[in-house]
């Protein structure tokens, strides 16, 4: 009985071993085409996550910065401090900053040249936020399109090594088979997760740019009222 016992467990680890060791096996039998495929999926993969945590920390930093900044302009702009309002806008590094930084510059002007002078920086800010969030979307639509190309480059591998054999078992047409199931997942795989993350950082973008809008319309506001 304790023999037996002993057998169970070396049958359960030496399956768990194959087991763990299936997913290289079936991608290193996709050949050498299959492997370079999984290879550039893998590599657009680490560049997605890249770009989607260096995105959303920097869209989140501007976005509590924004809101502290705008904090500090509501009581110097309500009291006419312009110094005060200019020393907040040149010791901060963000978007609305640098908007409210160009509006105070054309101070004494028209108002809607403040404005569009305010419009034109926030359109510039915004395309530096959104500038890498692209790249998501482009690799959310080349990834499945590797994909494609290893399917069909499978296909064509069955075939030709059926021509090469004469033989239809699934021995000879398994290299063919495997590389075009590993690609095809690999590559709608890598096109999901692209694509959530550029839906995730798209979503909040737009409530930047949102609150942008609301603290531009809320600075020319201000600059409308007297000063107390």
């Amino acid at each position: 009985m304790f023999l037996n016992l002993l057998l169970q467990i070396d049958t359960a680890t030496t399956g768990t071993s194959i087991a763990s060791q299936s997913i290289l096996e079936i991608i290193l039998s996709s050949g050498t085409v299959g492997v370079v495929i999984i290879g550039i999926q893998l590599i657009l993969t680490i560049i997605s996550i890249y770009i989607f945590i260096e995105r959303w920390l920097t869209i989140g930093a501007v976005i509590k910065e924004d809101e502290r900044v705008m904090q500090n302009l509501r009581s110097n702009i309500s009291s006419g401090n312009i110094a005060a309002i200019q020393g907040i806008c040149a010791s901060s590094d963000t978007p609305l900053a640098r908007m409210v930084e160009k509006g105070l510059s054309r101070l004494g002007r028209p108002m809607p040249e403040i404005e569009s002078a305010i419009e034109n920086v926030g359109r510039v800010e915004t395309f530096r936020l959104e500038k890498k969030i692209n790249y998501l979307s482009l690799i959310a639509r080349l990834a499945p399109m590797f994909g494609f190309l290893g399917t069909i480059l499978g296909v064509i591998k069955i075939f030709y090594d059926i021509s090469l054999t004469d033989n239809l078992s699934i021995g000879v047409i398994s290299s063919g088979l495997y590389q075009k199931m590993m690609t095809s997942a690999g590559g709608l795989g890598v096109g999901m997760i692209a694509l959530l993350g550029y839906y995730f950082l798209t979503m909040m973008l737009d409530e930047e740019v949102n609150k942008l809008e609301r603290s531009s319309i809320e600075f020319m506001d201000m600059l409308h009222t007297p000063v107390k």
